[in-house]
């Protein structure tokens, strides 16, 4: 076999790669998202849109990028679960890339990072099922919202397996679908997302992969920039809508320790507060953490509350009806 013949075979074998994104009203960070996606040095396959209500979407997107296959939905039938499982459907690729139309790939390679973070091995040889991005600030992000940032996607690569299970607590199964590659095969092996889920579903995953034998990689040189300023009130309602998660599937959470992972973000963001001299941040630290602690107590014990109740607390209404 001569040179070119090899190297025609190497680019054979590897990985197709598509990229699959749920949008809603979709601005002008996703039309960069798209440009972005386009300079990476890994190829992609197809970027496959599945787009919530047909009137928000632009035609000027295609523009962006030549691969893009959008499918369109109601709004009634979104679902954090069931609508990215409907775009794994369309990918014939060996790798899926879900991400969010506001995360914004850093640099050019985070696409060959992501695909490279899924041959990583664990510690007994276990396979990795998924691969997720270190998640940078964005520029206009709050101080305490930066520095928990930091605290959750450090600067350290790390693959995760069931024996970090009772030192990482929750954290083992934590991956965000944000920026979170999939191997396709164990994708349909493990039955892919729940279908119905209000939340965190790529954690509900990832547990399963965890226990059945697989791991979770974390490639911190494989970023994103993506960050939210959230009100107290937001902050309230997505942490009880974790919570209902957890409640829901309590063959996975039951008996993991999560609360301490909490408490730790809150000690390691306070010491960088206290050493950067921001004092004033404090008191937004404290009641941002009191929120989510709130909203997370009561997401536990949701079954036991009122209906309109329950309504008011969750981030996604649409989940209730």
């Amino acid at each position: 076999m001569n040179c070119k013949e090899a190297g025609q075979e190497a680019a054979m074998q590897k990985p197709v790669v598509d990229v699959i994104i749920p949008v809603y009203k979709p601005g002008p960070k996703f039309s960069y998202l798209l440009r972005r996606l386009k300079e990476q040095t890994y190829p992609v396959n197809k970027i496959i849109v599945i787009n919530t209500e047909e009137k928000y979407w632009k035609p000027e997107f295609a523009q962006e990028a030549g691969n893009l296959e959008v499918h369109h939905i109601a709004k009634a039938e979104f679902d954090h679960g069931g609508t990215r499982n409907m775009g794994a459907g369309f990918s014939r690729g060996d790798i899926m890339i879900f991400m969010t139309d506001d995360a914004v790939p850093k640099g050019r390679r985070l696409i060959e990072r992501l695909v490279e973070a899924l041959s990583w091995k664990g510690p007994k040889g276990e396979v990795m099922a998924t691969a997720y991005a270190r998640q940078l600030p964005d520029t206009d992000c709050q101080v305490v919202e930066r520095y928990i940032r930091l605290f959750n996607y450090p600067e350290e690569s790390c693959v995760k397996t069931l024996r970090d299970l009772p030192s990482m607590g929750i954290k083992t199964y934590f991956a965000s679908d944000v920026c979170c590659a999939y191997r396709k095969d164990l994708f349909e092996e493990l039955g892919g997302f729940i279908s119905h889920a209000v939340f965190n579903e790529d954690m509900i995953y990832g547990a399963g992969a965890v226990k059945a034998g697989y791991g979770i990689a974390y490639a911190a040189d494989a970023r994103v920039i993506h960050s939210h300023n959230m009100t107290f009130i937001q902050q309230f309602r997505r942490n009880f809508d974790l919570a209902v998660s957890q409640a829901d599937h309590p063959e996975i959470f039951k008996g993991v320790a999560s609360e301490g992972e909490g408490i730790r973000m809150i000690k390691t963001v306070a010491k960088r507060l206290l050493r950067q001299g921001k004092f004033c941040q404090f008191s937004a630290l404290i009641a941002g953490s009191a929120c989510k602690y709130a909203g997370y107590r009561l997401g536990k014990v949701y079954p036991l509350l009122p209906e309109r109740l329950v309504r008011w607390c969750s981030m996604n209404r649409g989940y209730w009806e």
